[in-house]
C-alpha cells in the first residue's frame, strides 16, 4: 500500500482551512485517512501551521510520499531537514550528536527568522494604520472645508466708483471757494455806481459870463 502525506481542505468558501494527514494514495482527497498529522491555516499571516513532527518523521522514514504543499510544509517546520539528517546516520556520515546539534542550529535560526517576519509585519500593520487614519483625517477635513465652502454666499461685486467720488470731493473745495467769492463780487457791484457818476458842473461865474457876452 503507498501512502502519501497530504491535505484535506475544511473550512468555508474563501476561507479555507487543511487537515494534514497521512493516506492511502488510492482514497480521495477528502475521503479517509490513516492518521492526522496536523493543520494548517493559509488565511493568516504568518501561516499558522501545526504539526505532529514526530509522527510526520516516522511516515517519511517508513516511505511516505508528500504532496508539493505537504513537502514544503514539512520543509517549513525542519521535518524533511531531520529526516535528511537521520539518513546521514544511517550511512555512517554523521552520529546522532551530530544530528542533534546540526537540527538545533538550524531550529535556532529559523525561530529567529520567524521572529523578525513577525516584528516586520508588526510594525509594517502599525504603520498602515497611522497611515490609513491620516487620510480619513484629510479626507474629513476637505469634506468639512467643501460643506463650509458650499454654505458660505458669494460676496457681490462691488462697482468701483472711487474716481469719481475723489473727483466730487475735489470739486467740492473749488465751489465753497467761489461762494466764499460771491459776496465780495456782489460788494463790487454795489461800489461800482459811485465810480461812474461823473462830477456835477460847477456853475460859472460873472466875469465868465460877461466874457462870453463880449465875445
Amino acid at each position: 500500500m503507498s501512502t502519501r502525506i497530504r491535505l484535506q481542505r475544511h473550512g468555508k468558501k474563501g476561507k479555507p482551512f487543511f487537515h494534514i494527514v497521512a493516506a492511502d494514495s488510492r482514497s480521495k482527497r477528502d475521503g479517509r485517512f490513516i492518521e492526522k498529522l496536523g493543520t494548517y491555516d493559509p488565511t493568516k499571516n504568518p501561516a499558522i501551521i501545526e504539526l505532529n513532527f514526530e509522527s510526520s518523521l516516522s511516515w517519511l522514514q517508513k516511505g511516505a510520499e508528500p504532496s508539493d504543499t505537504a513537502r514544503a510544509i514539512l520543509s517549513y517546520k525542519g521535518v524533511m531537514y531531520k529526516n535528511h539528517l537521520l539518513k546521514g546516520v544511517l550511512k555512517g556520515a554523521l552520529t546522532e550528536a551530530d544530528v542533534e546539534k546540526k537540527f538545533s542550529a538550524w531550529l535556532s535560526e529559523k525561530e529567529a527568522k520567524i521572529a523578525k517576519k513577525a516584528s516586520d509585519l508588526d510594525k509594517s500593520s502599525v504603520k498602515s494604520k497611522a497611515d490609513k487614519l491620516k487620510l480619513e483625517t484629510e479626507a474629513k477635513e476637505a469634506r468639512a472645508a467643501a460643506i463650509i465652502a458650499k454654505n458660505t454666499p458669494e460676496p457681490e461685486e462691488v462697482v468701483e466708483e472711487a474716481p469719481a467720488a475723489e473727483a466730487a470731493t475735489e470739486e467740492a473745495p473749488a465751489a465753497e471757494a467761489a461762494t466764499e467769492e460771491a459776496p465780495a463780487a456782489e460788494a463790487a457791484s454795489e461800489e461800482a455806481p459811485a465810480t461812474e457818476t461823473a462830477p456835477e458842473e460847477a456853475p460859472a461865474s460873472d466875469d465868465d459870463k460877461k466874457d462870453a457876452a463880449a465875445e
